[in-house]
C-alpha cells in the first residue's frame, strides 16, 4: 500500500519535510483510507500520524573544528588582536605571580618589581616566567 499522499499531505500539515512523518503501523490501514486532508488532520490529532524529532549534529560531527586557512578570513592579528593577546597574556602572568607570592615563595618586593616588569612586557609567557625565577634561584626569592 502506498502512503505517499497522506505522508505529503501530513507533512504539509506538520510544517516539517516528509522523512520526518512516522506513521503507526498498526493503523495502516486506517491511515491508508484517509484521502483528505481532513482524514489526515483527524488521524494527527489521534495519534496516528506524528513529526519525527529533530536530529541533532552528531558528536563526531560538532568535534571537527575547521580552523584550516581554506576558512580563514581575516589576518592573524584579526583574528585574535594583539590587544588579546596582551591581555591574556598580562593576566596570566599576573595571576602566577599572586599565586607565588601568596604561597610565599616571592617576598613583596620581589613581587612588586615582577609586577613592574609583566606591565612592561619584559616576559613572553609563564614559562619565560618560570625560567627567569628559576635562573635567579638564589637572589631575592625565598
Amino acid at each position: 500500500m502506498r502512503l505517499s499522499t497522506q505522508r505529503r499531505l501530513a507533512a504539509d500539515l506538520l510544517g516539517v519535510g516528509e522523512h520526518r512523518i512516522w506513521m503507526d503501523p498498526s493503523r495502516l490501514e486506517e491511515i491508508s483510507s484517509a484521502i483528505t486532508r481532513r482524514d489526515v488532520e483527524r488521524l494527527i490529532r489521534e495519534g496516528a500520524i506524528r513529526a519525527r524529532p529533530l536530529r541533532g549534529i552528531s558528536g563526531g560531527r560538532r568535534g571537527e573544528r575547521k580552523r584550516g586557512p581554506g576558512s580563514r578570513k581575516g589576518s592573524w592579528g584579526a583574528r585574535l588582536p594583539e590587544k588579546e593577546r596582551w591581555m591574556r597574556r598580562v593576566r596570566a602572568l599576573r595571576r602566577r605571580l599572586r599565586e607565588l607570592r601568596d604561597s610565599g615563595k616571592l617576598s613583596r618586593a620581589e613581587y612588586r618589581r615582577l609586577y613592574r616588569r609583566v606591565s612592561g612586557g619584559y616576559f613572553r609567557s609563564k614559562s619565560h616566567l618560570e625560567a627567569y625565577l628559576k635562573e635567579k634561584e638564589g637572589g631575592e626569592r625565598r
